[in-house]
């Protein structure tokens, strides 16, 4: 007779995985708008409210504004997001190889 912990655990897995691909395939059947209201903007860029309104204020983050209402383009907020990209350690070090040759060729 198997483990009926081993059972549960089996089934569990089972289920988990089948939510997974619901999700997944949920995920790839709603396409996201080009323009976003302001809550579509703080699900998208994963802040609250205050803060996307602080940085509005103060002209940090694209947006548009009709009246009261603030729009954001999904487009803007990408490159807004990515605008500050962090180098790796490999990268660092291409670089500094590759201008210690300059500066050798420079020398001769």
């Amino acid at each position: 007779m198997e483990n009926p912990f081993e059972l549960i655990l089996d089934k569990l897995n089972t289920i988990e995985h089948l939510l997974r691909n619901v999700k997944n395939e949920e995920k790839e059947s709603i396409p996201l708008p080009e323009i976003f209201n302001m809550n579509q903007a703080t699900e998208y860029v994963s802040l609250s409210k205050s803060a996307i309104y602080k940085m509005t204020a103060g002209r940090d983050i694209p947006h548009f504004k009709r009246g009261k209402i603030l729009y954001f383009k999904r487009s803007d907020l990408d490159e807004w997001m990515t605008q500050y990209r962090i180098s790796t350690r490999a990268e660092i070090e291409k670089e500094a190889a590759d201008y210690l040759i300059r500066k050798r060729k420079l020398k001769r």
